[in-house]
């Protein structure tokens, strides 16, 4: 099996694999990783059509699951839903140009940490909460906190509906331009 090395392939080692001048296993494990990398850039520009319909489940299952998450109110919920049906190809274009770019290096990265068997170092430390007593809303306050709410709430409604009417002209305008 050959490598083809391309001018545009990312050549920038991660901190942990650096090249040391005094050891020869650091040296080796340096080339080893530097060999890692290429094998899973060749491995991306070789199975181009793979890494697409990877991307196209996780855009699938990642914009469905993140638009059910933020937007609760049916209408609108559908209405985004076809909208990132309808960016998919955008963002598979993108995306594949950020894998290619960025996945490699990092996979490198996370394999030699793997295989490095250190401790980690991120240890988390224990942090002091100083903890605040809260005297509760009066009365009076309360209420005109509640009714702030009811007011917010009444002009979200209004505004998500009058966004649902104005994405569906659009649609309805740019369907019947074209």
């Amino acid at each position: 099996m050959t490598i083809v090395r391309k001018n545009t392939v990312n050549t920038t080692v991660s901190p942990s694999v650096s090249l040391p001048e005094n050891s020869a296993e650091k040296y080796k494990e340096a080339e080893r990783m530097r060999d890692v990398l290429l094998l899973l850039q060749n491995l991306i520009n070789s199975e181009e059509a793979t890494v697409k319909l990877i991307l196209d489940c996780l855009y699938d299952v990642g914009s469905v699951n993140l638009i059910n998450q933020k937007l609760r109110l049916k209408p609108l919920n559908r209405v985004m839903k076809l909208i990132a049906r309808m960016s998919k190809p955008v963002f598979r274009t993108l995306a594949l140009n950020w894998f290619k770019k960025n996945c490699p290096q990092l996979i490198t990265n996370w394999l030699h940490t793997q295989v490095s068997f250190k401790n980690p170092q991120n240890t988390p430390q224990k942090v002091a909460i100083e903890v605040v007593q809260l005297e509760p809303y009066s009365i009076p306050q309360k209420q005109s906190l509640s009714q702030e709410i009811k007011n917010l709430r009444y002009q979200v409604r209004w505004l998500a509906g009058i966004s649902i009417i104005a994405i569906a002209i659009l649609v309805v305008t740019v369907t019947w331009l074209n």
